[in-house]
């Protein structure tokens, strides 16, 4: 079905960069516009989901060019619910950068570049087309590499620069296997890539192919062994950049991982043991990484690339249940991530720091707001009930399904460290009595009312989404069943995009 509500999340943050360059002077205005931007792109993505559950696959084609020869655009129900997750996440940085930001970084362009970052990660979910999810690749790389360096200070750029060289190097390895691909197909639809592969004779060419869009998208999502990146990075920026980078950068990738395996390439056995080896590896290091860390901002750096093994290692399973899970997962991670930095902004302004020494007595001095934080740090834990509880049950029962037995030891200290390193932060940070010479001033006591509610209610926001995802989890089971059911049988889709009953897989 054709419609072009598809477009218009991506559409409205244009928009919305836009109007915020013409208002470069105006910092009040600036923090108006994109507050208001982003409710008003959060409802038409809430409508967008109503509409895709609700009537099936939405397409549409740029200048009306009939797939596969257009650009094409693509809404089913796992596009649709990374472009909701997406403006939910964007909705509570806004509102938190609002207040969360220096002046100097608003008045040099963050707001606007932030909107474009936004409409990059939302034109990746919904194109239906290899080479534009290229090109929406570069986009939010180029915007992050400027929020990254905004600011300017030392170890901004020095993390900038491992950020972007890998980052540039994965691109250079995506476009490689793109121009492979269509050199053996002829296209560049993903729809009709997935019927143009199955027919192609060389399949070890088609192998080749496929492992080097794995190390592509690998990189980018922040898997071993090419990881550094992200904790060499992300703990430089302020939070409200951290929030966004952590819950969504490298979920894109992943993202990107389940279209191209389960609609383009049909992993072999050789495959999924190199998902499953490498998802091994950045469980343990990224746990190892976290555990040996006394800045919250590197911990939860580290404890981003650790969590991402266990999406990769789902995807190594590669059943309907597995797959189900990993999409949970996501919803879960993108959330919880987003939340944790978020909260790290606000112990950053009680304490003036975010290293263990220089941060106890929370507790004490905040118990409600402390109390708050626990229920983010509880969800991203997995205490059950919570969000982070479910997914990982369905993929350790499918490690005993597929007998996968050192994934699933792999899952379980994962999950230990996880629990580990959050009592020992807990402890230090929150119930550990702060030394008088390690006290600095405490910005966040004399905010004016207004202002702290603006540092709290996206915390608040963001923790009542993942509080539902884990008291409301059947739903979220009944959509991640969906999404995993049109993983596993992508007909639909393909007939959706190219309207043809000739589907192969």
């Amino acid at each position: 079905m054709t419609d072009h509500l598809i477009i218009l999340p991506i559409l409205l943050h244009l928009l919305a960069a836009i109007i915020l360059i013409f208002l470069w002077k105006e910092s009040l205005w600036k923090r108006i516009v994109s507050i208001t931007a982003s409710v008003v792109i959060l409802v038409i993505s809430v409508l967008l989901f109503i509409k895709v559950w609700n009537t099936g696959i939405l397409t549409t084609q740029a200048g009306s060019w009939p797939a596969p020869f257009g650009i094409t655009f693509v809404a089913d129900v796992f596009s649709s619910s990374m472009v909701l997750l997406t403006n939910i996440a964007g909705l509570a940085v806004a509102i938190f950068s609002a207040v969360g930001l220096s002046e100097a970084r608003i008045k040099y362009g963050y707001f606007p570049i932030f909107h474009l970052l936004l409409m990059g990660l939302n034109g990746a979910f919904l194109t239906g087309d290899i080479f534009n999810l290229y090109v929406w690749f570069e986009i939010i790389i180029i915007s992050s590499f400027v929020l990254l360096t905004l600011g300017g200070r030392k170890q901004q750029i020095d993390g900038s620069i491992k950020y972007v060289a890998l980052n540039l190097l994965a691109s250079v390895i995506f476009l490689t296997a793109i121009a492979i691909l269509y050199g053996l197909t002829g296209s560049l639809n993903i729809a009709h890539l997935s019927l143009k592969v199955a027919a192609v004779e060389n399949r070890g060419l088609v192998n080749v192919t496929a492992m080097l869009f794995f190390v592509g998208f690998g990189i980018k999502s922040a898997i071993f062994p090419l990881y550094f990146w992200l904790p060499a990075s992300y703990h430089t920026v302020p939070s409200a950049i951290a929030a966004i980078f952590g819950g969504l950068l490298t979920k894109v990738g992943i993202y990107a991982l389940l279209r191209i395996f389960t609609l383009i390439f049909v992993p072999d056995n050789f495959v999924l043991q190199v998902f499953t080896y490498v998802a091994i590896a950045t469980l343990l290091t990224g746990a190892f990484g976290a555990v040996i860390k006394r800045d919250i901002r590197k911990m939860f750096s580290y404890l981003i690339v650790c969590h991402i093994g266990y999406l990769i290692g789902g995807i190594s399973l590669f059943t309907q249940a597995a797959l189900a899970g990993v999409v949970f997962y996501l919803f879960h991670d993108i959330m919880v991530k987003t939340n944790v930095f978020l909260v790290t902004g606000i112990i950053y302004k009680i304490r003036g720091s975010v290293k263990f020494n220089q941060s106890g007595s929370l507790y004490a001095n905040y118990p409600k707001l402390s109390l708050l934080m626990a229920i983010v740090f509880f969800s991203l834990v997995g205490v059950p009930p919570l969000s982070g509880f479910w997914p990982k049950i369905f993929l350790i029962q499918e490690t005993f399904t597929r007998s996968s037995w050192v994934l699933l030891v792999a899952i379980i200290l994962a999950s230990l460290f996880t629990l580990v390193i959050i009592a020992r932060m807990w402890a230090e940070v929150f119930w550990k009595d702060l030394s008088e010479e390690n006290t600095n001033e405490d910005c966040f006591r004399p905010l004016p009312a207004f202002k702290k509610s603006l540092l709290v209610v996206p915390v608040i926001f963001l923790a009542v989404v993942s509080l539902y995802i884990g008291f409301a989890a059947e739903h979220i089971v009944n959509v991640s069943n969906h999404i995993s059911n049109e993983m596993i049988n992508p007909a639909p889709y393909i007939k959706a995009v190219l309207g043809t009953d000739q589907l192969t897989h």
